[in-house]
């Protein structure tokens, strides 16, 4: 045993349990949560004999000062097939704690669940978190359920649409921290996909101000076609140009909102294809340096096969793998619809601009029409300015996400 291995069995009489930075290690559990397989590192940290972990409820190294609401969120998703990612303080035999990211797969019949040492500004947060739910559902008698609901109403209110969009941004933050503590090189595919995944949340948040501009310019075609009826009752054509003018408006906004705003279109759907490969990226990650980590090892696992869980490990990693691929095809695909929705947008804008211009000089040959007509005119052309301009930063945007997908 060496020095380094000396200094991390050793153990302090109190406070926290020895595992490094470096360290990975990870368990694997049956349907109910009772504990199959793990690493050394695993038992090591946890203090346990393998005879006492294998067969033993997970729930044994349970700590105290989690919440359960934490737990139930847990539960209730990966119960419903589903990866989950959270903050997990545990406890040792012999009563010491370590903090832990836990990332739980679904695996056979049961899961798989990694773990890497915390690092980042969000651990503290998260740390403050737990505290405040844990005394909340001891002073308030709030259910498992309950606190599960106010821990989902602080990941909104800290600007996350859901849980799983907060867990991936905490583990990619983690590792980040992670590689910057171990003063290893950057991930760069993690990186790509946060930046990409910055692109899209801007993309959004272009796409909504679209929708205010369309809603705010929305009335003025109307507008027009009364003033130009007013001018010319008998037809004319001012009154030509604005019935096309609000035709063609008509004509683009349907088409926006088909494309745009609905549920299923490619703007809605970009940001969540990107959130769920950063995710799986992060978790592969994991996943590879658990199989290094068991690589290493070279002490007793008792019963557990040892090459029998690389073997598990690899085909998470490829399974995983192929949905990462799967995740970023969709993502290239919904960036080129975006471009394609921008370009015929564009050439939509182009009509208008060239109908509007029209009627500006329409209305400049009529003396009577004063400076009504023209003034609606002028904000047509305001709004779609506006709205030209969001389109090309939506299309530089998407441009950019396509450019580091690849």
């Amino acid at each position: 045993m060496s020095f380094v291995d000396r200094r991390i069995e050793s153990r302090p009489s109190r406070g926290e349990a020895p595992f490094a930075l470096n360290e990975v290690f990870f368990s694997r559990t049956d349907s109910r949560g009772v504990i199959m397989a793990g690493n050394y590192v695993f038992r090591r940290v946890s203090n346990y004999d393998w005879a006492e972990l294998l067969g033993a409820p997970h729930r044994t190294i349970r700590h105290p000062d989690m919440p359960k609401g934490v737990f139930q969120l847990f539960w209730d998703t990966i119960k419903s097939g589903q990866t989950m990612g959270a903050y997990v303080k545990n406890k040792s035999k012999d009563g010491l704690y370590y903090w832990v990211y836990a990332v739980v797969i679904p695996c056979g019949e049961g899961y798989l669940s990694a773990r890497i040492k915390p690092s980042s500004k969000m651990f503290d947060d998260v740390r403050a978190l737990y505290a405040k739910l844990l005394t909340a559902e001891q002073d308030e008698g709030l259910t498992p359920a309950e606190s599960a609901e106010r821990l989902k109403r602080w990941i909104t209110e800290h600007g996350y649409d859901n849980y799983r969009q907060f867990a991936t941004k905490a583990m990619s933050e983690e590792l980040i921290a992670r590689d910057v503590g171990l003063e290893n090189e950057p991930d760069q595919m993690i990186v790509d996909l946060c930046k990409m995944l910055g692109n899209a949340k801007t993309l959004v948040g272009e796409t909504e101000g679209l929708i205010k501009d369309f809603d705010a310019m929305h009335t003025i075609p109307h507008n027009l076609r009364v003033i130009a009826s007013r001018i010319e009752p008998s037809g004319g054509p001012v009154t030509v140009l604005s019935q096309n003018y609000g035709a063609m408006s008509r004509e683009m906004s349907d088409w926006f909102a088909a494309h745009v705003m609905g549920k299923d279109s490619n703007f809605a759907v970009i940001e969540t294809a990107v959130d769920d490969s950063l995710f799986v990226e992060c978790m592969v990650r994991v996943l590879k340096e658990c199989d290094i980590q068991l690589q290493k090892e070279r002490r007793s696992l008792g019963e557990v096969d040892m090459q029998g869980e690389r073997d598990v490990l690899a085909q998470l990693v490829a399974e995983q793998l192929e949905r990462a691929g799967k995740g970023l095809d969709q993502v290239e695909r919904e960036a080129s619809r975006i471009m394609h929705a921008c370009q015929v947008m564009h050439r939509h804008f182009l009509g208008l601009s060239s109908t509007r211009v029209l009627c500006k000089i329409e209305s400049a040959r009529l003396p009577e029409s004063g400076e009504t007509l023209s003034d609606i005119i002028d904000q047509l052309g305001v709004f779609q300015e506006r709205i030209s301009q969001r389109l090309e930063r939506i299309a530089k945007l998407s441009n950019e996400i396509r450019s580091l997908e690849h």
